[in-house]
C-alpha cells in the first residue's frame, strides 16, 4: 500500500499517525490564563528537544472550529496574548485515569484540576501550578510557537519551551541524575484509546555492538 497524504482525510491522517508513531510520551500540561484561571490537559504529541538549553515541546492541535485550545491560548508568548509559561507534568500509572479524564472538553475557564481531583501545587519559578501528585515537573517559559496551519480545524501547533526549573520527587533519581524507571511508572499512548506502561524494557549497546548483542 502506497499512500499520498493529500488524498487522505484529516481523520485518516490522524489515525495513521497515532497508530504508527508509538509509543508516545504524554505531556500533562498545566497552564494559567492571563486572568489567572488554571488549566490541565494531556498531549501525546510531545517530546524533549535538547539539553543545552534544556528544552521541551508539546503540540496542541486546533479545535474543530479552528480556534486555539486553552493550553495553547495560555502558553503562547505574552506578545501574542498568553502568559508565556507552562508546566509539563510527567504522566504516570498512579493517576492514569486522571490523565485521561483531563481530556474532557470543558468550557473555557473551567479547571480540569477540580474535575479530576488532582492538586494544584505552587511552582517554583513560573505562574502555572504543577500537579502536586506528579513525580517530575518541568517548569517552562515559552520560546516560540510554530503554527503549521493557522486557524484550520486540527491544524498543528508546536509550543517550544525552555525549562527554567525541575521538580523531582525525593528518591526518584540518583547522584548521577539517573531516573528510576520502575519508581517513575510512566505511561504512554498507543492508537485509539490504548495506553501502555514502560515496565517491559530491554537494553542494547549503541552502534555496531548492538548487532552482535544477544537477542
Amino acid at each position: 500500500m502506497e499512500l499520498n497524504p493529500s488524498e487522505l482525510t484529516v481523520t485518516e491522517r490522524y489515525k495513521l499517525l497515532i497508530g504508527a508513531v508509538v509509543p508516545r510520551p504524554i505531556a500533562f500540561v498545566s497552564t494559567t490564563s492571563p486572568d489567572g484561571r488554571p488549566n490541565l490537559a494531556p498531549f501525546s504529541f510531545f517530546n524533549a528537544v535538547g539539553s543545552d538549553p534544556m528544552t521541551l515541546l508539546f503540540c496542541p492541535a486546533n479545535n474543530a472550529d479552528g480556534s486555539e485550545k486553552d493550553s495553547l491560548a495560555n502558553a503562547k508568548p505574552e506578545s501574542e496574548g498568553g502568559t508565556g509559561q507552562f508546566v509539563v507534568n510527567v504522566a504516570v500509572e498512579a493517576y492514569k485515569r486522571q490523565v485521561a479524564g483531563a481530556g474532557e472538553p470543558l468550557a473555557r475557564g473551567e479547571s480540569e484540576f477540580g474535575l479530576v481531583g488532582l492538586t494544584e501545587a505552587p511552582s517554583a519559578v513560573v505562574r502555572p501550578p504543577r500537579v502536586g501528585e506528579s513525580p517530575v515537573c518541568f517548569e517552562c517559559e515559552t520560546v516560540q510557537v510554530i503554527r503549521t496551519n493557522p486557524g484550520a480545524p486540527a491544524g498543528g501547533n508546536i509550543v517550544i519551551g525552555r525549562v527554567v526549573h525541575v521538580f523531582v520527587r525525593d528518591g526518584l533519581v540518583n547522584e548521577r541524575m539517573h531516573v528510576d524507571a520502575d519508581t517513575l511508572g510512566a505511561i504512554g499512548r498507543m492508537g485509539g484509546a490504548a495506553y501502555c506502561t514502560t515496565r517491559d524494557r530491554f537494553s542494547l549497546p549503541p552502534g555496531r555492538a548492538a548487532l552482535d548483542a544477544d537477542a
